[in-house]
């Protein structure tokens, strides 16, 4: 374990660095079963992940030292599973309200239903994980990543935005609004009588796009993105008739 993120580990209950891992979710999955060790708001991270999963099993995988890769446990979470089925969105939000924050003049979005945008292009992932008694959810965030190290034409990193990120104050910042969050939605319940579902939907650069949803079975659905209904799931709007989708539902979102 090494030492540093004095501000998040002021915010986290619970905080390891690793020079190297696999899959901080694996590990932190592993870690969960003792309690008392690692409880509510714990977090493992490294700068250095080499087997990196998003979504639908997708790898995902940074040079050493271009990106942070951060899973946080959450063991205080809601008891209804539509509230329960917002905590992707709750860390997107909060993942893009602690960019912005380092990130003035950039238009910073959450991409519905899981990775947080700058200008149009990704610049962090997150996967949310449960297990027998608490939720994992991991991110990824571009920070030192040159525009050559980028793995695709819509990436983006704060390096190659020419924006200096100071790691530790962004993961506090990141801590500090998940917990907040998730702490309005454990209490209410609900995403819309927590302030949850407005504050996403103000947030989501989804909403009223034409797009294209490309479905497991290989059909596409193509219309326009018009909400995020109470339970999370994208409402497109096709020739007058909505579809809600869920994430589960989803292989890809993309601009029509």
């Amino acid at each position: 374990m090494t030492a540093g993120f004095p501000r998040a580990r002021a915010v986290a209950s619970h905080l390891e660095v690793l020079p190297h891992t696999g899959s901080t979710n694996a590990d932190l999955r592993e870690r969960a079963v003792d309690a008392h060790g690692w409880p509510h708001l714990s977090v493992l991270l490294t700068r250095h992940q080499t087997a990196g999963r998003g979504r639908l099993d997708r790898r995902w995988i940074a040079p050493d030292g271009a990106s942070l890769a951060v899973s946080v446990l959450l063991r205080t979470v809601p008891a209804g599973s539509d509230a329960r089925g917002w905590i992707p969105l709750t860390a997107g939000l909060a993942m893009a309200e602690a960019a912005a924050t380092q990130l003035p003049g950039h238009d910073v979005t959450v991409k519905w239903p899981n990775d947080v945008l700058v200008d149009g292009s990704k610049i962090c992932g997150i996967l949310a994980e449960a297990t027998t008694d608490a939720v994992i959810v991991g991110s990824g965030v571009n920070t030192a990543m040159t525009r050559a190290e980028l793995p695709v034409p819509t990436a983006t990193s704060f390096a190659a935005l020419g924006a200096p990120v100071d790691e530790d104050r962004l993961l506090a910042d990141y801590l500090s609004a998940l917990d907040a969050w998730l702490a309005r939605l454990t209490a209410a319940d609900d995403a819309i009588a927590s302030g949850l579902h407005a504050a996403v939907s103000a947030r989501c650069g989804t909403l009223g796009r034409a797009v294209g949803v490309a479905m497991p079975g290989g059909s596409e659905l193509r219309g326009t993105a018009t909400a995020i209904d109470a339970q999370g799931r994208l409402v497109v709007t096709v020739d007058g008739s909505d579809h809600a989708v869920s994430a589960g539902d989803v292989v890809h979102v993309r601009p029509a």
